[in-house]
């Protein structure tokens, strides 16, 4: 996506505060009930939103969860567009976020190329 402005911002933390709260105080899914929604971002017409998620268990558990996530999308993209007051309820696509993934991925990597530092008293 293109750089976002400052309004597609804060409408997409916007996005995620209510997506969280939808999930956590109205989902009957089980799958989606571990769901963490990490990160929204916007293009500048608002009309689409990218939201990433993980979920805790393992690549199944987050394969159940995208796919629950995308049968409730229809509901989710409703009440965020009614609650969040915008005049068009953004489309929803929901990705699994594997920045934590890639993360530990390069710290164990660094830990085999780096020399062990020694505790400083």
């Amino acid at each position: 996506m293109k750089k976002e402005s400052r309004r597609s911002q804060r409408v997409a933390d916007l996005v995620r505060s209510e997506i969280s709260l939808l999930l956590l105080t109205e989902a009957h899914d089980p799958d989606v009930k571990t769901v963490t929604i990490t990160e929204v971002e916007m293009p500048p017409d608002l009309k689409s939103a990218r939201v990433y998620f993980t979920a805790r268990g393992d690549e199944a558990a987050l394969q159940r969860a995208g796919e629950g996530l995308a049968r409730a999308a229809g509901y989710l993209r409703r009440e965020v567009g009614r609650r969040c007051g915008l005049r068009y309820a953004p489309e929803l696509f929901f990705q699994p976020d594997r920045s934590y993934e890639r993360g530990a991925r390069i710290d164990e990597l660094l830990s085999e190329v780096l020399p062990e530092r020694e505790e400083e008293p």
